[in-house]
């Protein structure tokens, strides 16, 4: 029996699903069913392709992450598989290939290491670093004394990776908690598979006149100009990247909807929170770069992560005496 009542399917019985044993009764159908069957196509494979299938670590929509070995190699790695039904979809395998094509030349402590993307087998993966860690939203959401003690870290390490894609000619494009996977004060950012390649300042204002691009993007932290379907610039990760902050030091991000079009229309159109009244142990001077960050006018933020380091190490983030204290647990 399944958590909430539903049972598996009964070629299930008995499987592993990451380091937990489920005892599965098959005596009835199951309303997961087409979900099961997803899982069961992938994990009833020893291997995909060089890789040895170790552990299930987390499932998707359209992909699923495996902890893999390549034999006789034991370092542990991860292997971003697409389900069966995505196998064929060539919109979900150009994503996949290139996450491949940005992160296999990137090499920095605080991004992920891609290794290969394959779409020699029936499967098309990407293989890339394992990472044990959570992502920050889940730290946030689950560990927020933890978040709140590292912060100051966790934030110099989250900026130094996305500075180093922005080096290497890369617009993020989703930029969120979701993204960045952390352990106390390690910190890995993750998936490139909606990045931009960034434009000449000059070129890409002579495009912004023509045509929209595909907008893609996660709605919360979506800069006004990528919710207009513009030209996109290091400022509009620059902004997603403000939102995140906001969520850090307030556990939440500094805007909410009634419905996804309202929660858009504040991006575009809402006078930016101030951080300081969500959070009063940070410092008026840390509370108006997170302001400026979520200008509506790219031009008004922070032009590089490099600037905004800048003012970051010269602000005090939290007043005398407000620090958070280290957690308990």
């Amino acid at each position: 029996m399944l958590e909430g009542g539903a049972v598996a399917p009964r070629h299930l019985t008995g499987i592993e699903i990451g380091q937990t044993h489920w005892r599965i009764r098959a005596n009835s159908p199951s309303l997961l069913e087409c979900r099961w069957s997803n899982f069961d196509v992938v994990a009833g494979r020893d291997f995909l392709g060089p890789y040895r299938l170790v552990r299930l670590i987390r499932a998707g929509q359209s992909s699923q992450v495996w902890e893999a070995i390549r034999d006789p190699n034991p370092k542990r790695i991860a292997v971003k598989v697409l389900l069966p039904e995505q196998s064929k979809n060539r919109d979900e395998i150009e994503q996949l290939r290139h996450e491949a094509e940005v992160g296999t030349p990137l090499s920095h402590s605080d991004v992920i290491e891609i290794y290969e993307f394959n779409q020699k087998h029936e499967l098309p993966f990407v293989a890339m670093q394992l990472f044990n860690a959570r992502n920050l939203k889940q730290e946030i959401r689950e560990r927020p004394a933890h978040v709140a003690y590292h912060s100051v870290e966790i934030v110099r390490r989250c900026a130094d990776g996305l500075g180093y894609l922005h080096d290497q000619g890369w617009i993020h494009c989703d930029i969120k908690p979701d993204n960045y996977l952390v352990r106390d004060e390690v910190v890995k950012l993750i998936d490139f598979s909606i990045a931009q390649k960034m434009k000449k300042a000059g070129f890409a204002s002579l495009l912004s006149g023509f045509g929209k691009s595909k907008i893609r993007g996660t709605r919360s932290y979506m800069s006004p100009e990528q919710i207009r379907g513009q030209s996109l610039g290091a400022t509009s990760d620059i902004y997603s990247f403000g939102c995140m902050l906001f969520e850090i030091f307030a556990h939440r991000p500094p805007y909410a909807g009634n419905d996804p079009n309202d929660l858009l229309n504040r991006h575009l159109r809402a006078q930016p929170p101030a951080l300081s009244a969500a959070n009063n142990k940070v410092t008026s001077e840390f509370s108006d770069l997170v302001i400026r960050m979520l200008s509506k006018d790219a031009e008004k933020r922070p032009q590089s992560m490099t600037e905004f380091m800048g003012e970051f190490n010269e602000v005090l983030v939290y007043k005398p005496g407000m620090r958070p204290d280290p957690p308990t647990d």
